[in-house]
């Protein structure tokens, strides 16, 4: 009576380390790019909070939204990827930036955000 032993070789083994090897490391280049665009959405929307948002001048605008990246340590972000529109109702933010990060010898990994947020003025302000 012959029985069958199951189960994975070594080197079905090591394949499959190497492959979640790859994507842990993908993963860890990718979660940082992703966190920081979720900042510049967050600062982006406790801004359109701030009272008078609206009729905020563009030039106060911008100064607190650079402070609220420099406090969340968005180093991507730069000064021309900030962009200003008025509208008849407040003005409106976009956030534009291309992210590129080293992955694997010559391959590089890029990421492209853009974030808009609308500032009206709230009745009252």
């Amino acid at each position: 009576m012959k029985r069958n032993q199951g189960g994975m070789t070594l080197l079905g083994f090591i394949i499959v380390l190497a492959v979640v090897g790859v994507f842990a490391y993908m993963g860890m280049k990718l979660v940082p790019m992703y966190s920081e665009f979720y900042s510049v959405k967050r600062s982006l929307s406790d801004l359109a909070q701030e009272p008078g948002a609206g009729h905020m001048d563009g030039a106060r605008a911008r100064d607190l939204f650079f402070r609220r990246m420099d406090m969340s340590y968005v180093d991507s972000v730069k000064q021309e990827n900030f962009k200003i529109v008025r509208n008849d109702r407040g003005m409106e933010i976009t956030v534009a930036y291309e992210v590129r990060r080293p992955l694997i010898a010559n391959l590089d990994v890029v990421g492209r955000f853009k974030a808009v947020q609308q500032l009206t003025s709230k009745e009252g302000d």
